[in-house]
């Protein structure tokens, strides 16, 4: 084997999707799709069954599957932000056009696949050597849809913005 490839279920609009990914993640591309040579139980001859994709250089398959099996929180993909631009980056896109904002960097996209925008920073708050301004880090962050990471720096290290 090798490697592990993703395959998301969607409900007919698998390559709008994989589109749309494509054009916000850096390394990424559309690449080949399979086509029924006859009806199947999800599709009708001629539909578009699977299109192939790379997001940040890792394979994924978008399946247009039906309506059977949507999405959760259950399953969710990271993004390890290097900074407070790229978060903000992200989020935006990853939100407008139907997108909704969670809680602490969670959101889901209009397709309704779950997203962790994050930063390795993070873990300078949350998991630091004081404990304090660990509680106090994660309340900050607790409270934030997006994350901030200098607020959560400010709430570290025990000052108010």
């Amino acid at each position: 084997m090798t490697e592990l490839i993703t395959c998301l279920w969607f409900d007919g609009n698998a390559r709008e999707a994989a589109t749309f990914y494509t054009s916000i993640f850096p390394e990424s591309h559309l690449q080949d799709n399979w086509i029924a040579p006859t009806d199947t139980p999800g599709n009708k001859q001629g539909e578009e069954i699977v299109v192939n994709f790379k997001i940040f250089g890792r394979s994924f398959i978008g399946l247009n599957g039906g309506p059977q099996f949507p999405h959760s929180e259950a399953i969710s993909f990271q993004i390890p932000c290097a900074n407070q631009g790229e978060i903000d980056k992200y989020w935006e896109l990853l939100t407008k056009d139907g997108g909704q904002e969670s809680q602490c960097g969670w959101l889901k996209d209009k397709f309704g696949i779950s997203w962790q925008v994050t930063s390795p920073e993070m873990m300078k708050y949350l998991g630091g050597n004081d404990p304090q301004g660990a509680e106090r880090a994660t309340k900050a962050m607790i409270s934030m849809s997006k994350i901030n990471l200098e607020e959560m720096r400010l709430a570290y290290l025990g000052k108010s913005k």
